[in-house]
Formats: structure tokens, sequence, C-alpha cells
């Protein structure tokens, strides 16, 4: 009789992990090679469309429609490179609470949360897919399944990494384990399906209340918590076709608005690494760095003004923070002080243009995006004024010994460096504001004349740094247009259900009218923004409230303000904000050590938010 050795069977599965390795990283290489060449193509063709239309008065009638086209395929491979990276966005507080092996084991069964939900995407992906070919594009000619294939392409993908990864990462015991949980949830919901049913619109509680919200603190990523909840319930308690889930999420992403947000992420990509970030931080420095607070106030100008540029808070946060905060650490500040104003800064700085939060308000509710740029400007000076404020209190014992006054020379010299990031900043509001070009084109043109002024007039780009930017902005454009795809269908299934109708009836009978309204929506949108992030809370629920407030009479721009201000601010607000540790991680501070520091300058926020709330004409001057 034989026995196997303990070591040759570890062996044998660590030969199979680093197998599985090497094919994740292979299919991960296959998908940033094309996703990638995307994004350039996507920019040339889209700034090609905006030079014939109006520089030569020839539009291209098809360039927007195969920028459409690439699109879908752009998002989806995002999606699958942003599986590879880890970099779905997911709520990991309870997991770093816990001790590592409870950890891993919710690890775990969130993954096969993910598996199981684009296992059973695959079938009506399919079918999807083989639907549209009897559509054909109206300016190419071409059967609309080369689009929507992209959709059952990225589900294959991601589903092929998820196991890949979880081969790799989970236990045997821990994977039996989680598929023993999913067998008995749906044991008991198949057998109290009559009661379920029965339950009418209470069922939602069950699927959407208590399974996103358990998914979502087990550390599934959130759009396949939103994702997996409503194919589940479409599943059990109607009969709908699931093909209308993929329907849903192709709508979802498809907005051709929505097309601006890759290309104003690596705009904001392109402004670190070309240096006009940096330019436009050393002219603020120059001016007011040598005063008690001055690089406090630094930062939260710097903050305002490459809001205006980038449209991404996280792309805002890395640009600014590595050139103050070692400076202002060497002056005495505390870490934690850092991050508190970083973070404030940035949930200040959510309504100024061109947000991809606005963008994404205006795209699903048809509100102006223009207008709503417009909006922005002033709540968010509000906010910077009450920061400012704070700062003032706070630097008073601030050693500003070795900081000097900046002569002329060196303002003059700032000046002039900066004037290219001046006039990118003011190119994009006025194209915008002003109605010459839409959200999408003015994103390509300021990518276009980012990269000619760090050729022709910097005379300097990074060419080593380009690869890993169009791969950053793959990824993180995937991440968010995942989201934006489920979130719609999530969406779809709760207006189908009845449940919009009865929200809305119910917040209109609320006590206060118009005013209370507006104070529950603040606090529903804080809690919102902490949990879900500000995009998924606006696809899911605008649509549902916007109607409401415009029964009650408030301004469609100010109530688009007011909930992104009240997201921003439970977006960037401990303990669940996931904001406030994308700024830790980016400042290098332990959360602890940051916690205690940001509850003055989010209070000042709060303020802003209520004055703005209680004077409409701050963020609609016309109104």
């Amino acid at each position: 009789m034989t026995t196997t050795s303990p070591d040759l069977v570890s062996g044998g599965f660590a030969s199979v992990k680093a197998a599985c390795g090497r094919l994740e990283r292979g299919i991960a290489l296959v998908t940033e090679v094309p996703g990638a060449i995307l994004v350039v193509v996507e920019v040339l063709v889209l700034f090609a469309g905006v030079t014939f239309r109006y520089g030569l008065h020839r539009p291209l009638v098809w360039s927007d429609e195969l920028a459409s086209i690439l699109f879908l395929w752009l998002c989806m491979l995002g999606a699958v490179v942003a599986q590879h990276r880890g970099g779905h966005m997911r709520l990991t507080l309870i997991a770093r609470l816990l001790p590592e092996t409870w950890a891993a084991r919710i690890e775990t069964v969130s993954s096969a949360a993910v598996i199981l939900f684009l296992g059973l995407l695959i079938p009506p992906a399919y079918e999807h897919a083989v639907d549209q070919m009897m559509i054909t594009t109206p300016a190419l000619q071409l059967p609309d399944t080369v689009r929507s294939a992209a959709i059952l392409t990225g589900v294959c993908l991601m589903l092929a990494v998820a196991l890949l990864q979880l081969v790799q990462r989970a236990r045997l015991l821990d994977v039996v384990a989680s598929v023993v949980l999913f067998a008995v949830v749906g044991g008991l919901v198949t057998v109290f399906l009559p009661q379920l049913q029965d339950m009418e619109n209470w069922n939602l509680l069950v699927f959407f209340g208590i399974g996103v919200t358990a998914l979502v603190l087990g550390g599934a990523p959130i759009a396949f918590a939103f994702g997996l909840a409503t194919v589940l319930y479409l599943t059990f308690m109607t009969y709908m076709p699931m093909s209308i889930v993929i329907s849903r999420m192709d709508e979802g992403m498809s907005t051709f608005v929505l097309l601006s947000i890759p290309l104003f992420v690596l705009l904001g990509l392109l402004i670190e690494v070309t240096g006009l970030a940096a330019a436009l931080v050393n002219l603020l420095v120059s001016l007011v760095g040598h005063f008690k607070g001055g690089l406090s106030y630094v930062l939260i100008g710097a903050m305002y003004l490459v809001s205006g540029i980038s449209g991404s808070k996280a792309a805002d946060m890395a640009a600014i923070a590595p050139v103050l905060l070692p400076e202002m650490q060497r002056r005495g500040k505390d870490p934690g002080e850092l991050i508190g104003l970083l973070s404030s800064s940035a949930a200040m700085a959510e309504t100024i243009p061109p947000s991809i939060v606005l963008i994404t308000v205006g795209s699903v509710t048809g509100v102006s995006i223009a207008a709503l740029f417009t909006g922005g400007l002033l709540p968010a000076a509000v906010g910077a004024l009450g920061l400012v404020f704070v700062a003032f209190l706070r630097s008073r014992g601030e050693d500003t010994t070795g900081a000097k006054r900046a002569s002329w020379d060196q303002i003059r010299s700032s000046l002039l460096a900066s004037i290219p990031a001046l006039l990118l900043l003011a190119l994009i509001r006025w194209a915008v504001v002003s109605g010459v070009a839409t959200a999408t084109e003015v994103s390509t043109i300021g990518v276009v004349y980012t990269v000619a002024v760090a050729v022709l007039v910097f005379r300097r780009f990074p060419l080593d740094r380009v690869w890993p930017m169009l791969c950053d902005t793959l990824a993180l454009s995937g991440a968010i247009m995942i989201i934006l795809g489920c979130a719609t269908a999530m969406a779809w299934a709760l207006t189908q259900s009845g449940f919009s109708q009865q929200l809305a009836h119910a917040m209109t009978l609320m006590p206060g009218g118009a005013t209370g309204f507006v104070i529950l929506s603040i606090v529903v949108f804080a809690v919102l923004g902490s949990v879900l992030e500000g995009i998924p809370a606006i696809v899911v629920f605008a649509p549902l409230l916007f109607p409401i407030a415009k029964e009650l009479g408030i301004e469609p721009i100010h109530y688009a303000i007011m909930m992104v201000l009240s997201m921003s601010l439970g977006l960037f607000t401990p303990p669940l904000g996931i904001g406030f540790y994308q700024a830790c991680a980016i400042g290098r501070v332990e959360p602890d050590k940051a916690m205690h520091a940001i509850w003055p300058y989010m209070a000042a926020l709060l303020t802003a938010a209520a004055v703005v709330a209680a004077v409409p004409w701050l963020s609609n001057p016309h109104f």
C-alpha cells in the first residue's frame, strides 16, 4: 500500500496555483492591450469628429456611432482589468476589523457571489447578443451584435479571472462552505417562495435590503451585489426573461455622454504626469505659502482648481498630495490633520465641473449637464470658504520660520509656468458652459490640448508613464461603468415593481413639505454616499426622487447639487466613507491617525450644505 506525501500534495497545489496565476496574468495582458488601444482610438475618433464638425464644417456621420461601439468594448474590457487588479469598488471596513482567518472566509464568500452572478449572466448575455443581430447600425450598417457582444465577452473573461483568483487565494474548506451557504439561502428562498410572493413589494426588502446590504458589508464589489440581487429577484419573484438584465446593463453603459468619463479620467492622469497640476500648486504656494496655514489654503485652492480639469476625486488627490503634504509635514502639521483637510477638500470639490458625478446625474435624470456645471461652482466656493475658516483656526500655532515670501520674480515665473494649466481650466469651463461643446467633446479637446502643451511647450512627455496611464484609465473606467450598468438594471427592477410610485407617495406625505423632503434627502444621500459611493446611489435613486422633488416645486438643478453635496459628505466621512480611505492611502497615513482630525472640516462642509439648501440661488443663479 502506498501513501501520498503531504509535501507532494502541497507541492501539487502550489503548482496548480502558480499555473492559475500565469493564466490570469495572460488573460489580463490579452485584455489590457486592446483596451489601452481603445482608449487612444476613442480620443482620436472623437477629436476627429469635433475637428470635422466645427473646424471643417464637414461632420463625420459615423464618428459618434463608432465611438459608441468601441465605448462598450472599452467598458467591458476595463471591467475585466479591474477584476484582475481588485479595482472594483467595494466596502472593506468589516473585513479589516475581523481576524485574518474570518476575513479570508468572508472574502471567499464575496468571491463566490461574484462567480455566481457572472455565471448566471452568460446565457442571457449570449441571448442578447444573438437578438441584436437583427438590428443594423444606421451609419456603419453593422449588425448591433458587433457592439453588444462586448458584454458577453467581458462577462466570460471576468468569470475566468474570478475563478482563477479563487483557486489561488481561497482554501478549499472555505470554498465548500461558501457553496453550501448559497445553496442553503437558495433552498430557503424556494421553500418560502409562496410567503415571499404574498408579501408583495415587502419582498424587495429581502432581496435589495437584506441581500444587497449583506453582500456589500461582506466585501463583495458593489456592482455585483446590485446585479446578483436583481437577477435573483427577477428569477424568483417575476416571469421576466433574464435577458432584460443584460439589456438594462447595456442601456446603462451606452449613454453617449458617459464616454466623457474615461476621457476625463485620462485627462486627470495626464495633468499629473505632465506637470500641469504641479504648476498650479506652485503658483498658489508662491502667493500664500508663507502665511500661517498658507499651505492649507493652497491645498483647498488647488483642489478647487484641479477639480475643474480632471473630474475625478482620486486623480485630484493623487495630483495634489505628493506636492504639498511633505512640506506641510515639515512645517509641523500632524499627518492626520493633512488627511482630514485632503478628504474634506475633495468632498468640497465634488460639484466643480467637470465632475463625473454631475455628468452621471445629467445622464440619468435628463437635467442639462451644462446647467449642472454652472450650478456647482458657487456651492463648492461656499464649502471652500468654510474649510478655509477651519484651517485658519487650526493653523494659528504653525511654525513658518523657514517659509520665505516669494519674490516678484518667483511669482511671475510661477504665473508664466501655470498659464497652460489655467488656459486648460478656462477652456473646459467655457466650452461646456457656453454650449460650444458637449462634455464628451470638451474632454477630448482637453486631452489633445494637454498632450500638445507637454510636447510643444514643455518639450517633455514621460513616455514610460503612457502605458500605465492608459491601463489605469481602462481599469477605473471599467469599474465605474460596470456599476452604472448593474445599478441601472437594479433601478429598473425597483421601478417595475411599483416601488418608485410607493416611495413617491410616501415622501410627498411627509411633514414639512419641500423643506422636510430636502432635509430627508440630505440625510439619505449622505448615508448612501458612505455605503454605495456617489455613482451607484445616483443611478438607483435619482430617477426615483427627482420626480418627487419636481412635484414639490424644488428646482432640479438645486436638488441635484444638494444631492451631490450630501453624497460627497458621506463618501469622505469615516468610518464607512470609501473616499476617506482613498485619501489615507494616497497620503500614506493610517486611518485611525486621521479619523480624529476630519470632523471639524466635515462640520464646516455640513454647514455649507445647509446654507446651499437654504439659498437655492447659490446653485442656480438664474432661478
